[in-house]
């Protein structure tokens, strides 16, 4: 079965980046994220929609 969500710290290794970054990117919205009870989920999709505005943005500034 595949996975539906991630947590925060799978998205934060999957990413390369540190807890405290991803979860500030999670609160600012800049990654789309759900409040399942106590606890933040990211989908997939999410994760590559923020990794495609990173690289489109990034593109920009280069062009």
């Amino acid at each position: 079965m595949e996975r539906k969500w991630y947590t925060t710290a799978e998205v934060a290794d999957m990413l390369g980046f540190g807890l405290s970054k991803t979860k500030t990117l999670v609160l600012t919205g800049e990654i789309r994220s759900v409040r399942i009870g106590r606890n933040r989920r990211i989908l997939p999709t999410w994760v590559d929609e923020y990794v495609a505005r990173v690289v489109a943005s990034a593109e920009q500034v280069a062009a």
